[in-house]
């Protein structure tokens, strides 16, 4: 069963590293039979928040804020891939998920770390970890961690060196664990609505 999956992105940065790790999960989960996209927040460009999507009254919306809405409220799940800057969340991944709230609602998503050092982004996980959740998302136990990004690619984006094999290793537990849920929260939807 192909499941629809969003992988979010957010660094403005230019040199950014964190975009390899990105569309390698992207394709990794297409190759195990999912539907996956990535939502690049530079790409997309929303401004700095000041009105969340459901602020908005019908098709007032700015157009490529309603049709990111529309995507993620097709979605069945989501990977959101958090650099760490200064020990803590990345403001463009942050500010973009903070345009939508309810689209996310009874979803899971997961969360792919990274860092140019050796602690893998481990901090923005956990901060991530929290603000999903409050987010209305189901946060999946199994995360995905690569440190010294800089080195964990070769030249045609596939898994390099030490870090980059344990890249590889460790994600199809990651995929697993997400598609588990997913199934469990498609079933669990298609039984009852929503609670509220």
């Amino acid at each position: 069963m192909s499941r629809n999956i969003l992988v979010f992105y957010g660094s403005y940065r230019r040199d950014r590293q964190g975009i390899k790790l990105a569309r390698w999960i992207v394709k990794s989960l297409n190759a195990r039979g999912d539907s996956a996209e990535l939502i690049d927040a530079k790409a997309v460009d929303l401004p700095m928040l000041d009105r969340r999507f459901s602020d908005y009254a019908d098709g007032e919306a700015p157009p490529a804020m309603a049709k990111l809405a529309e995507r993620i409220a097709a979605a069945d799940g989501f990977v959101f891939v958090a650099g760490e800057y200064n020990g803590g969340l990345q403001p463009g991944l942050k500010n973009l998920a903070d345009h939508f709230l309810p689209e996310y609602g009874w979803r899971p998503a997961a969360i792919a770390s990274y860092s140019a050092g050796p602690f893998a982004g481990i901090k923005a996980a956990t901060a991530w970890r929290g603000t999903l959740a409050v987010m209305g998302m189901v946060v999946t136990a199994t995360g995905l961690s690569l440190a010294r990004i800089g080195g964990a690619f070769d030249a045609d984006g596939e898994p390099a060196g030490e870090d980059g094999g344990r890249l590889a290793k460790a994600f199809p537990r990651f995929a697993d664990d997400l598609g588990w849920w997913i199934d469990a929260a498609k079933a669990q939807r298609d039984k009852a609505p929503p609670p509220f």
